[in-house]
């Protein structure tokens, strides 16, 4: 072998090397579960109102969202009143998606699942807080009576506890598990070169 194809051949198992070894295993999330949340038919949100509308860019009030403004967002589906608010959407779905999964932000702070009115709300701390509301209760009247500074966190750790003991219960029956960030669960991970 002449010296030039001695170089060129191992030029190229040291590119072959390189390829090989700069193929580490991906991790690839499975779709997180969205059993504890609050969805309608077909996994929609908020029945079908749009999440970004509550927000001061996306006008500060409820209003409903249009079925051909539509977006899937990790197994839950969301409508939106403008392409506008869908592209703020996409851009952020943490920032404007509804606390608790869309339950009552009150009854989570009492460790309940209740379903809310969507007209219901509050933006607390950045983040979109729906109420139920009914002929004879108020749950947002009584979450601005209480300490919302402080129900806030209990509700947080309410809704932790569920997305834990779900996870929990999950691993111990062998059914498939949703991964979110502060949730465990299984990952896939596969080799791609």
């Amino acid at each position: 072998m002449r010296v030039h194809e001695k170089i060129t051949t191992g030029l190229m198992a040291l590119a072959l090397f390189a390829t090989v070894a700069g193929a580490a295993p991906r991790e690839e999330e499975e779709p997180r579960s969205v059993k504890e949340f609050n969805l309608g038919k077909q996994a929609l949100a908020i029945d079908g109102y749009d999440p970004v509308a509550y927000f001061p860019e996306g006008g500060g009030k409820p209003a409903e969202g249009d079925a051909k403004l539509e977006l899937e967002h990790e197994g839950v589906r969301y409508r939106f009143a403008s392409e506008k608010n869908r592209d703020l959407f996409r851009k952020n779905p943490a920032r404007f998606e509804p606390a608790f999964g869309g339950w009552c932000a009150w009854a989570m702070a009492k460790d309940k699942q209740v379903d809310v009115d969507p007209e219901s709300f509050l933006i607390q701390d950045g983040r979109l807080l729906l109420f139920y509301k009914g002929l004879f209760n108020n749950t947002r009247k009584k979450w601005e009576k209480g300490e919302p500074e402080q129900l806030l966190p209990r509700a947080d750790g309410h809704w932790k506890e569920r997305l834990r003991r779900r996870d929990e219960a999950q691993s111990e029956t062998g059914s498939p598990l949703g991964t979110r960030s502060g949730t465990t669960g299984a990952r896939l991970v596969s080799v791609r070169l």
